[in-house]
């Protein structure tokens, strides 16, 4: 008998098939990639687009800083705005002791480097993100909506020569929130994750670090944060809620947790790093798309290339906004990966990846916006598909899905040695317009990995209505992350402010490293925040049929700023049976609100007697 899902994924096959046809019939299939010119052997630019700007190392220091300085002006306080930004710097030093290069990463930027290792790009100087300023007198400074920036494949000689600010003087300062990433990363020089200089108060609330390399770090304020696959050869230090270091050199152990809450694992059960653009030495434009490791620590760079397989730039489709979307699908079908150029791209039809090892691949957070209630991607079931960097946005008709891995049909093949990978992947419901999905992220593939993703239901923004009671009506998200298939994997999962369940793990064989959610702000009474008979929903929720389950380092926080009233029953919800653990997890009281238990029935009440206290669960069930 033929299902109508079945149907649904014939007709999606038909329509891209015409479409490819009909591209290969008239050879228009036109997109931009670099070639080289064949009486210079040159390699030109690739056509990204006016927003993607590429630096030489022959570039006066001032030329560079002032552009840079000019996009951070725009970028500072555009935290709903629609402009995006790539700054990409070719091999060399950039920067001297006396005349660094130092300058601040804003909203929607992505910095750089494209040599093949981290080392080959040096930065003499800082790249900072500060407090962020929202009073109009110029206080309430802290980092808690520093969101949506990226640093990557570059090395940093931290280098303050010339400032007068004593206090931030000797310091690299990265103050920021969730989705942010800096990946490949090389520090010579003190760095601190949060800016503890200049009005306070000095809260952050991040973040993610991944194959990266330093000496001292302090953690200071920061909530929660993963650092993975990583070396640090100096202290780490402060710890605040949840810290999780997995696979990472030199960590700070577990020891005395609570007392310092750290959460380590000496290899990362699964792991991929991100794809990232690099330039040869003849001058050639690739991609090195890293491969799938288990059980693994340390840097991937630190005995030369990282292994994997490279990419020519020329098999990549570049999409522009302007682009049809007809065209971008076409590229997909016949095979091509896929680059988004930075900027907004509105979706009325699903891109669907359909090919093993396909990569997609976005610059500076691009941002595909569903139209008339698409889903704007989905990946069939195929093993190795890549789709990193991307931003993925809720539109004003309802969306079934935001992203969608696997069909739910059973059709479909995976690899535990290849899994079809997500990397920092971000989803909003609402915040720079109205939003409204059923689910953001449904995944039904096996053997898939998730590398860090935010996943978000605003609890501010500009959507254009006046409170919070009018948000939890128009601005509507159920559930944050489904997940159905087995053998998946999510290193740096943070899911926040959805309507029923923020997370949903339904599959066998899951693991999480690092979870963090907070419930809804904005349930207007305890009748909206009922799951039945239960008082609210879990912020993470492991199915009643799962067998197999492992959970570390997680919390789930409480604000109920529109009813404080409310309760809700437990943080974490789990079928009671030996293959399920949960290990190192909290529930928090931001001010407002109440969660009785932390798990099962099992932890006392987060309430307003323990506002920023956390409540612990070592281990569940207990050993």
């Amino acid at each position: 008998m033929t299902t109508r899902a079945g149907r649904a994924v014939r007709r999606q096959f038909g329509r891209m098939f015409a479409i490819g046809l009909a591209v290969v019939t008239v050879g228009s299939l036109t997109g931009t990639a670099a070639h080289a010119d064949p009486t210079t052997k040159a390699v030109p630019t690739p056509a990204f687009g006016s927003n993607v700007t590429i630096f030489d190392p022959s570039q006066p220091v001032e030329q560079i800083q002032a552009v840079l300085d000019a996009t951070y002006a725009k970028q500072v306080n555009n935290e709903m705005g629609t402009d995006r930004f790539a700054f990409y710097f070719k091999p060399g030093t950039y920067g001297t002791d006396t005349k660094p290069l130092k300058f601040k990463v804003g909203y929607y930027t992505e910095v750089a480097g494209l040599g093949a290792s981290p080392n080959d790009v040096v930065i003499n100087g800082k790249i900072e993100v500060f407090n962020r300023c929202t009073a109009a007198d110029g206080s309430n400074c802290l980092a808690l909506v520093n969101f949506w920036r990226t640093l990557s494949n570059l090395k940093l000689k931290v280098n303050g020569y010339g400032e007068t600010d004593g206090c931030r003087g000797a310091t690299n300062f990265w103050a920021v929130s969730q989705a942010v990433s800096l990946r490949r990363v090389n520090v010579d020089g003190a760095f601190s994750l949060m800016d503890y200089c200049g009005p306070g108060p000095y809260y952050a609330s991040g973040g993610f670090i991944a194959d990266s390399q330093f000496g001292a770090v302090t953690n200071g304020s920061q909530q929660q944060w993963l650092t993975r696959n990583s070396k640090l050869t100096g202290a780490w230090s402060n710890a605040v809620w949840n810290q999780v270091f997995s696979g990472v050199e030199g960590a700070p152990s577990e020891a005395e947790f609570p007392a310092t809450p750290y959460t380590t694992l000496e290899k990362t059960p699964v792991s991929r790093e991100k794809p990232y653009l690099f330039i040869d030495a003849d001058g050639k434009w690739n991609v090195r798309v890293p491969s799938a490791q288990k059980n693994s620590s340390g840097i991937s760079w630190g005995a030369g290339l990282t292994p994997g397989r490279t990419i020519p730039l020329s098999k990549f489709f570049i999409a522009k906004p302007s682009d049809p979307e007809w065209l971008i699908q076409a590229n997909l079908l016949l095979g091509k990966n896929l680059l988004f150029s930075p900027g907004v791209y509105n979706i009325d039809q699903s891109l669907t990846v359909l090919w093993p090892n396909q990569v997609v691949l976005g610059q500076g957070h691009a941002t595909l916006t569903a139209v008339n209630g698409a889903t704007p991607l989905r990946v069939l079931d195929v093993p190795g598909a890549i789709v990193a960097g991307l931003t993925i946005d809720a539109g004003t008709k309802e969306s079934k899905v935001l992203l969608q891995v696997g069909t739910k049909l059973g059709l479909g093949a995976s690899s535990a040695s290849n899994p079809t990978t997500l990397s920092d992947v971000y989803f909003r419901v609402g915040g720079p317009h109205i939003g409204k999905t059923d689910t953001a992220l449904e995944v039904n593939s096996d053997n898939v990995l998730i590398d860090h993703t935010w996943v978000w239901r605003a609890d501010h923004g500009v959507e254009g209505f006046s409170g919070d009671t009018e948000r939890w009506k128009t601005n509507t998200g159920r559930y944050g992350a489904v997940i159905n298939g087995d053998n998946v994997t999510a290193t740096g999962l943070f899911v926040e402010h959805f309507q029923k369940y923020n997370t949903v793990w339904n599959g066998n064989g899951g693991t999480t490293v690092l979870y963090q959610n907070e419930l809804p702000y904005d349930p207007p009474t305890q009748a909206d925040w009922m799951n039945g008979k239960v008082e609210g929903y879990a912020g993470y929720k492991v199915g009643d049929k799962v067998k197999t389950h492992n959970l570390y380092g997680a919390g789930v926080y409480v604000f109920n700023q529109n009813n404080p009233a409310i309760h809700t029953e437990n943080g974490f919800e789990m079928p009671n049976r030996p293959g399920v653990k949960l290990h190192h997890i909290m529930t928090v009281n931001l001010n407002a609100g109440t969660i009785d238990h932390v798990v099962n029935g099992v932890g006392e009440a987060a309430d307003t007697t323990k506002v920023g206290q956390p409540v612990f669960v070592t281990d569940y069930p207990a050993p």
